[in-house]
């Protein structure tokens, strides 16, 4: 799916992006252990949606047994797996076949039952209408440049009294100058928001400051993110923020937020 605007496709260029960061071991491409998936059988289990702290287990439904769980943007052989061994029915959907290659990893080691699905967060049609009991959409709608149809598509696929938990990033960390953040530690306010890798650096800046096969990403707006659910149809019930495990911002601002939202009955 090409941006008109920019001649960038982010589908195609993301897919090869984080197949790369597989082959790289990106932290969130490493799948969880055997010892964790026993830990899961016997309901000893925790899943990562902002940060690195697990998730409230109070948003997830008390015996996840038989539920149908769709983990969106979730590849990687994490959150999947885990969900699968304590008794889900799970569906990994994810834009990276490498990502989607970490599951069945897992999936074959421990002998779980899961399935994977590749295709762009914000296009569904894979799925019927009312498929799902839970969404889970850890931080990854950065990397498409329009969240509103990834609301719309995942409203319609949760049955009713559904919920869907969602990580995504404060907007904010976008101001700041990236290489000086990193590297010395330092937040320097350089962008103006909205910010895109694609609108704000040329294919040449882009490949200097992040590197040529780096993921493209985009900020979107709390209206997008939080009144992009409303929108939708969801009410929403809960919401959390996290800091950045490393980052220099992590003692000014939180990097990350999260909402646990329902599709009324």
């Amino acid at each position: 799916m090409q941006d008109s605007d920019t001649g960038v496709d982010p589908v195609a260029h993301n897919r090869a992006a984080w197949d790369k960061c597989v082959q790289d071991g990106n932290e969130w491409s490493r799948p969880v252990s055997s010892a964790d998936v026993a830990r899961a059988r016997k309901g000893d289990w925790a899943v990562v949606l902002i940060g690195h702290e697990p998730i409230d287990r109070s948003w997830l439904p008390t015996d996840l047994t038989g539920k149908d769980v769709l983990c969106l943007a979730s590849g990687g052989g994490q959150q999947g797996p885990i969900l699968a061994a304590a008794g889900a029915r799970v569906t990994v959907f994810d834009n990276s076949p490498r990502q989607l290659g970490q599951d069945h990893l897992v999936a074959e080691r421990d002998g779980l039952e899961l399935r994977t699905v590749l295709g762009d967060m914000r296009d569904l049609s894979v799925f019927g209408d009312a498929t799902f009991d839970v969404v889970f959409h850890p931080v990854s709608n950065p990397f498409v440049p329009d969240v509103a149809a990834v609301w719309r598509e995942c409203f319609r696929v949760l049955r009713p009294g559904g919920t869907l938990l969602a990580g995504f990033l404060n907007p904010d960390v976008y101001l700041f100058d990236h290489e000086a953040l990193d590297q010395r530690g330092e937040l320097n306010v350089v962008h103006k928001l909205p910010y895109s890798d694609v609108t704000h650096y040329s294919a040449e800046e882009r490949a200097t400051k992040f590197g040529a096969e780096a993921p493209l990403e985009y900020s979107h707006t709390l209206t997008d993110q939080i009144a992009g659910q409303l929108a939708a149809g969801f009410v929403l019930t809960g919401f959390a923020e996290a800091p950045h495990q490393s980052n220099a911002s992590a003692q000014y601002m939180s990097h990350y937020f999260a909402t646990l939202a329902v599709k009324p009955s």
